[in-house]
Formats: C-alpha cells, structure tokens, sequence
C-alpha cells in the first residue's frame, strides 16, 4: 500500500482576524498556508509549491470569482460582503501560467470548501488540497527487457495527451491534469519487435479514470507462451486496488478477465480456440469452481471469429473462483482465477436506526455506527429546515406502520406557513434554506458497487395537487385536478464535486431556486446507470397498501465502476417546484439493492 500524500492546510489566522476593526458590511477573511505531508521532501520544494499555489475565492452560488491570488500576494486581511463563498486551493503543475497537460513527475494538487462570511465575524475554517492529477507508472520486466530488441516502448494516453515510455523512462510517474469532465479512460499501446523478429503490439483501455490516483502497469513476456502480460495496480494515495489483465498470442487458452467483466454475480469470459484443423465445430465449455472440486459448465457461444464467450452466473459476491476452458473435452491451458465484486448495501434500508437532531425537533436516519448517510429537508447537523421552522416535520419514523422490523420512514408533504414542503428522505444532507424560496440539497454519498435493481416496499397516499409553484418544463399541472405522484429515484454515477457544485463526501449540490443546478440522472453523462419508481395517485387510492416494487437500473456504461450513489424519495414528485397535494404521504421500507 503507498500512502503518498500531499496536503496544503489553509488556515484561518484568527489572532490577526479578531483584531480587525469590525464593520458592519462584511467579515474577514484571513489566510496562512502550511505544507504537511511525506511527498514534501525539503523546505526549498516546499517553499517552491507554496509560492506558485492560487488562491480563488468564487460566490458559492457559481454566479462568478470574487478575488484570485497568488499565494504570496494573499492579503493579511481579505473583507469579504456577508455571503457564503466556495475557496479554491491549487498548487503544482496546475497552478503554472501554461500547466501542461501531460508530464514527468510533477503533480498537481486540489483543495475546496465553503465558507460563510457574517457581518464583523472572523470565521475559522481549513481547506484540504490533496493530489488531483491523474498519473501512471511503466515498468518492463526483466524478461521483457531480455526478449526484445531496443526500441520497445509504451504509449500512455488520456484525453488526447500522451507519454511515451521506453527504457529509459521504465518506473518514472507521469502526470496528467484532469479536463474537470468525463475522462475517457488511460489508453494504452505496447510496441517491440522480439530478438527472433517476431514484431508485437497489444493496446487497451483503463476506464473509469479518477483524480488522484495512480495508475501502474507491469508489463512481463514469457517465451514459453508468447503472452504480454500488463499487471496494473491503481493506487489512490490511500489504499490498493489490484487487478491483471492477461492477452493472449493467439494459441488457445482463457484470456484474462477485465475488472469491467467482473460482476458480483456473474462474469462474462472469453477465449481464442485454435483447434489446429481438426475439427469445424468444436464444443467449447467454460467450467468453473470455487472450491476446484465442484465445477460447473458453460457452453460458448462464438461468432465465428474464433473467440468463444459465455456469461459464469450464479456468483458468489466476493469469492474467488477457478475457470479453465474445454475444447471437445480436453482442457485447454492453465486455469485462470478471478475474484467476483462485492455487493454493498444501502445502509440503514429498513430505516431501523434514528438518532434525535441537534435542534431536538425530530429524529434522524442514519447509517452504520450512527454515521449520517440519510438526509432529509427537515434539517442537517443543527442547519434550520422545515422541521425547525414551524415544527414542520417532513420525514420520520412509523412505528404504525411497516413491514420489515420495528418502524418505516414516512414521508409527508405539507404546507409549511409560507411555501409548501414536500415529504423527502435522500442519500446526502440538507444545506440550509434560501431564504423563504426554497433549500440546498447535497446528494450523493460514496459508493463503489454495481447492483442491477432496487427493491423497496411501498405505501401511497395522494391526492389533489392543491399548491402549485411550478412545474418542468413540459409540464402542465391544473390545481385541484391533477393527482400527485410519489417518486423514488437511484443513481449511480462518477459526480465531480467540482463540477456538481458538492463536496467530495456528496458531490451533486442542487439549489431548488435554480433550475439549472438540477440534474436529470437519465441524461447526465457522469451517471452510469439509472431507475425510477413513480406511483401517481388517483381516485380510487390504488396505492394505498403495501407492496414491493422492483426498480431496474438502466446502464449507459457498463465499463466504469461507480463511485458514488444516490437514492432520492419524495412524496411529492414536483417538490422542488414546491408543487404538490399537501395531504400526500409516503411510507418506505426494506430498501435493498439486488445484484445478479
């Protein structure tokens, strides 16, 4: 496990700040940058980072930048109106005038947080910068250096930037500076010609590229089967994740399995099958085992490229398995092993565990060991919401009603005195209120896990929609007419915070004033997959009894592993337009996810 990690420490200097004189106006904002971390290796390097970092203070609601510094150009003394700002920390390669965006060993580092500014309050906080590019590692093994004549290189390239590795850059870390959009994923090629002559070149993809990791490619050569074989271990600057990717010359044999063909539940394999002429249509079997005595059997399936393929089902989540190939009965090369997925859990899904909130107006769902991973509008870690305005409780436990365990979450919208509120419980937190028009929501929590369905058990009861605000685009709502809906939302996704507007721990921040900052999770092209459960109610109160119901996720990239996820139930599908029948409740209960 390698634990680099740089970190800038910005920190509010309040000795400096409490003597300021206090106006009416504004608030200050005081700045001192330190360097922590073992990747620091003199004062003179450390000197060199600090005197190239930036400093950009922007309006925390993205409606521009608001000061932008040099590090040694950081006034003492910064007065700022009273408002909520976003403050950026950069520092390495992409603090240069002209970063560039693909190079050898120097990285570059990315902190941000919010801050609010009170009238003549000095407010103390701290930003974190850790490394944010994105940076790969070469290495060729002896037998690569052994078995190829000079001139074998390897090319890596991501977004259109590339570095190339040869013998004399073998082991070096090269660094690429993220676009702040969707990566596309490193892009490989190996290139050499063989002592004997033989010229071999093998290319390929790792997707799901995120910042701050590293990316570590072995590449071995055994003459005796002709295989390249790249190892690559990814390296987050925290913990190690390992993974082999085997590519055959061509003779027969299992090719490796790729971390994107790996489910929890099932993995989809493939083969080369030369049969050397004797025969046409020879029986292809995959066979499998977890414990190399009980082995079941696949047949392949091809189409007529000579690549047999099968789906292995019926997996154990976590457990490593042993899979050879057989060819009209004859086992054809080693066996090849592999690991199947974890298959996490939404924590808390039978809403069990509460905890009362700081203000003491209404109990909290949390998740695992009292941690918070629920978040509703009814408030956030003592920040003011429906709950404590007016008492108006919008999410809480029912002991009355339920069907796994001691109680259900209930959702209930309503009229809140002045606006109306719609019932809602999300994986995320509440930000605070937007004055008497509407909140800030934080959506998302981390999440690494590929399940194919949602299930969850229901109750609906509508009515009217009496309060109307507004509605999306394309929407028509005739008040007193039209039936309300109830909603439940999963999404799986890559979110940069950056660009969501979030935190790394919830990266999706949407403002219910500004359209803008919504997301449709169908269209969004940092989501992976997808589902929607919505239960409109009518007359005859359909709904209105409990049931289980299962919601698909719909994968638009089957190749990259999520890193976040985020369930969103309302009771009151156009809430956020404060638009609704103030009767409707929602009850939920045994929340899982399936994988397959």
């Amino acid at each position: 496990m390698r634990k680099i990690l740089f970190i800038v420490a910005l920190l509010y200097a309040a000795v400096s700040c409490q003597r300021a004189p206090i106006r009416e106006t504004g608030g200050c904002l005081c700045l001192h940058a330190a360097l922590q971390g073992p990747s620091v290796k003199s004062c003179d390097e450390t000197a060199d980072l600090l005197s190239g970092a930036v400093v950009n203070i922007y309006n925390g609601d993205f409606s521009g930048l608001v000061r932008s510094y040099g590090y040694t150009e950081v006034p003492a003394q910064i007065w700022l109106p009273c408002s909520r700002y976003r403050v950026d920390v950069v520092a390495g390669e992409a603090a240069k005038p002209e970063p560039r965006q693909a190079c050898w060993e120097s990285r570059s580092f990315f902190g941000s947080e919010y801050v609010d500014i009170r009238a003549g309050i000095c407010t103390n906080a701290s930003i974190t910068a850790a490394v944010s590019s994105i940076s790969s590692i070469i290495c060729f093994s002896p037998s690569v250096k052994e078995n190829f004549r000079q001139g074998y290189c390897c090319t890596v390239e991501l977004n259109g930037d590339s570095i190339v590795y040869d013998s004399s850059t073998d082991g070096k870390e090269a660094c690429f500076i993220p676009t702040g959009s969707e990566e596309t994923g490193f892009v490989w090629k190996f290139e050499g010609t063989t002592l004997n002559g033989k010229t071999i070149s093998r290319t390929g993809i790792i997707p799901g590229i995120l910042a701050g990791k590293l990316y570590r490619l072995s590449f071995g050569y055994s003459v005796t089967e002709g295989n390249l074989v790249p190892d690559i271990i990814v390296d987050d600057w925290i913990n190690v994740i390992d993974g082999t990717i085997v590519f055959d010359s061509g003779s027969s044999g299992m090719s490796g399995i790729p971390e994107k063909d790996i489910w929890a539940r099932h993995v989809e394999v493939s083969a080369t099958v030369d049969t050397d002429g004797s025969s046409e249509n020879p029986e292809v079997v995959f066979s499998y085992s977890s414990d190399g005595q009980n082995w079941t059997a696949r047949p392949a399936t091809t189409d007529g490229d000579g690549i047999y393929r099968a789906v292995l089902d019926g997996l154990e989540p976590g457990t490593e398995y042993s899979c050879m190939i057989l060819v009209n009965g004859e086992q054809k090369g080693d066996a090849l092993k592999f690991t199947t997925a974890d298959a996490p859990q939404i924590p808390n899904g039978s809403f069990e565990y509460t905890s009362k909130s700081a203000s003491g107006n209404y109990q909290e769902f949390y998740g695992a060991s009292q941690q918070h991973w629920w978040g509703s509008g009814n408030g956030s870690d003592g920040i003011t919401g429906s709950a404590d305005f007016g008492s108006f409780v919008i999410c809480k436990p029912d002991t009355s009603e339920k069907v796994d365990g001691d109680q259900s979450a209930c959702l209930v919208s309503q009229w809140a005195l002045v606006k109306f509120a719609a019932g809602n419980l999300f994986s995320g937190y509440f930000g605070g209120l937007v004055g008497t028009k509407g909140g800030k929501v934080y959506f998302g929590r981390p999440f690494t896990g590929r399940p194919s369905a949602l299930k969850v058990w229901v109750k609906y009861s509508g009515g009217r929609i009496d309060r109307v605000d507004g509605t999306p685009d394309g929407v028509t709502v005739i008040q007193n007419q039209t039936y309300d809906t109830g909603r439940i939302q999963i999404a799986l996704g890559n979110w940069d915070y950056r660009k969501y507007g979030g935190t790394r721990e919830c990266p999706i921040l949407v403002n219910t004033t500004d359209k803008s900052s919504f997301v449709d999770f169908a269209t969004d092209k940092s989501t992976i997959a997808s589902g929607d459960l919505q239960l409109q109610s009518d007359q005859s109160g359909k709904y209105n009894t409990w049931a289980e119901y299962t919601i698909p996720l719909i994968y638009s990239d089957t190749a990259t592993m999520p890193s976040y996820i985020v369930v969103s139930c309302a009771s009151s599908i156009y809430g956020d337009y404060f638009t609704g029948c103030s009767s409707s409740k929602m009850w939920i209960d045994k929340m899982e996810l399936v994988y397959e």
